[in-house]
């Protein structure tokens, strides 16, 4: 039971989050970083569980041109989009992605990384953080809250042809 009140209550304050988020004074602007392509397959559950993400605040990072993760099966049909992708799972346990670039530096090899202290993505060039776990992404500090830049989001769901899941765009 308390279980569920608190799932309740957490998707709640995630709602008034990007409710107070979208209707402030500034638009938030998501489409900086390129349209790049983006497919990680995940085949089967194994697979998930090995590199996917397992609970609340867990997250992952995917670099094809770095092979990061250095075991992943990359195969001829995979892509991580303009600057990798950032696999996470959200407060209630849901996996969300996005893009590495920050939006602010929007070059390739400039890329948030998450900080295990504040549990923010942070841009160590300009010194912008995002909340990835709870708000989409959305700009918390530094110049990206200021211009209202936001992280580029990517799909994850049930993978197609059978596959247990994909992040695509």
């Amino acid at each position: 039971m308390a279980k569920a009140a608190f799932n309740k209550l957490a998707a709640f304050v995630i709602a008034a989050s990007a409710a107070a988020a979208l209707t402030s004074c500034h638009s938030i602007d998501d489409d900086r970083i390129p349209v790049m392509p983006v497919n990680i397959l995940f085949p089967t559950v194994a697979e998930w569980n090995v590199y996917g993400v397992a609970g609340a605040t867990d997250y992952r990072y995917f670099i094809l041109e770095n092979r990061v993760p250095s075991n992943f099966p990359y195969t001829a049909i995979s892509a991580t989009g303009y600057g990798g992708v950032l696999l996470v799972s959200d407060v209630l346990g849901e996996p969300k992605a996005f893009d590495l670039s920050c939006p602010v530096e929007a070059q390739r090899d400039v890329r948030v990384a998450i900080d295990t202290e504040s549990m923010t993505a942070r841009c160590d060039k300009c010194g912008s953080e995002y909340d990835v776990f709870s708000l989409l992404g959305y700009p918390l500090g530094g110049p990206a809250a200021e211009k209202g830049y936001a992280l580029r989001r990517y799909y994850v769901g049930a993978g197609r042809d059978g596959s247990y899941r994909q992040i695509g765009y």
